[in-house]
């Protein structure tokens, strides 16, 4: 009887299935300082516990993209192992901060499914949440992929497709208890600024850029406890290259963002999100932004502004998409996200 784990094929999902995912992980500074080893991270709340002690919180949290890494990791192994693409993500809350010393673990609910045409494969649609130790939901999101069939022949299911939101208001953002922006340090924060200083429509041009290594995406990808085949093994794509983590670029760009945007502090809603084009070793990430909506919140000098952040590998400036309608070549990344900056 075989004892290892192929993954899951799309025939494998049933709508209404929910998944308990393997290997709880207890998180610490360990995880802190790794990810601003890998990435150019700067911003002040997630690097300093004296700074978010002086925004109203007990100490610095685990950035907000790396528990997102680590919820979403263990989730591979059950959804997306025989996934041939990561198409988008929708309907992202960060619920609590995570704190060093946090356990967390992650369940996802089977939302949708949708066989392709071709019958090799479909679309598998789920909602995951990640639970800290004391059973409180820290984040949730929505994210759908497409999966291998394991045989052609098998039936279609019955199409069933989740009606998301395009884009998180403002009232159902959660600003972190005790949060308070009324006496920031833009000084320390490295920017001034401020909430009111992004209007939208406004393009920013990140200036930065950084090229991708192999060390340093395999070194992200098992820190994650990602398993997606595709990242790992060159064997499985015919050009023999493998594919760079799309959270990875996802981070990549949120720290490229600094320059722009260091007093965009925390991450709490995920609107939409698309890995446009893949990304490979020896790619040169760089990033923009455009200002899409202000909102203000309960919160003591704390205001949110939604983004929409771009990673691309060169091309044209602030370009997107061609005139039939598709992401041009040279973009990486399309994510549209909530974050909160002093008012």
């Amino acid at each position: 009887m075989a004892k290892t784990n192929p993954g899951r094929f799309f025939e494998d999902y049933s709508v209404g299935d929910v998944i308990t995912h393997a290997v709880p992980r207890t998180v610490s500074g360990g995880e802190r300082a790794l990810y601003h080893a890998l990435y150019p991270a700067r911003h002040a709340l997630y690097s300093s516990d004296e700074f978010a002690r002086a925004c109203g919180l007990k100490a610095s949290p685990i950035d907000d993209l790396a528990a997102f890494h680590v919820v979403f990791g263990k989730t591979v192994p059950d959804v997306s192992l025989n996934a041939l693409a990561n198409l988008g993500y929708a309907e992202g809350r960060w619920l609590r901060p995570v704190w060093p010393g946090d356990t967390l673990r992650s369940t996802s609910e089977v939302i949708g499914l949708k066989q392709n045409s071709n019958g090799k494969s479909g679309v598998v649609w789920v909602r995951t949440r990640g639970e800290n130790q004391h059973g409180e939901t820290v984040m949730e999101y929505v994210r759908w992929v497409m999966v291998r069939k394991r045989d052609a022949a098998v039936a279609a299911p019955d199409p069933v497709i989740p009606d998301l939101k395009p884009a998180l208001a403002a009232a159902d953002l959660v600003v972190p208890e005790g949060l308070d922006f009324s006496g920031y340090d833009f000084a320390l924060a490295g920017e001034t600024h401020r909430w009111g200083d992004y209007q939208p429509g406004e393009v920013i041009d990140h200036v930065d850029g950084v090229t991708v290594e192999e060390a340093e995406h395999m070194m992200a990808t098992r820190l994650w406890q990602n398993t997606a085949k595709v990242h790992f093994d060159a064997t499985l794509r015919e050009d023999g290259r493998r594919l760079i983590y799309g959270g990875h670029v996802i981070s990549m760009a949120r720290a490229l963002s600094f320059n722009g945007l260091a007093n965009a502090q925390m991450i709490v809603g995920l609107n939409a999100g698309a890995h446009a084009n893949p990304c490979y070793s020896g790619d040169t990430i760089r990033a923009w932004t455009e200002v899409l909506e202000r909102a203000e919140t309960p919160a003591p000098g704390v205001g949110a502004l939604r983004l929409r952040l771009v990673a691309t590998k060169g091309g044209e400036p602030f370009t997107l998409r061609g005139e039939d309608g598709k992401y041009l070549p040279h973009v990486l990344l399309d994510l549209d996200y909530w974050a909160l900056i002093p008012m």
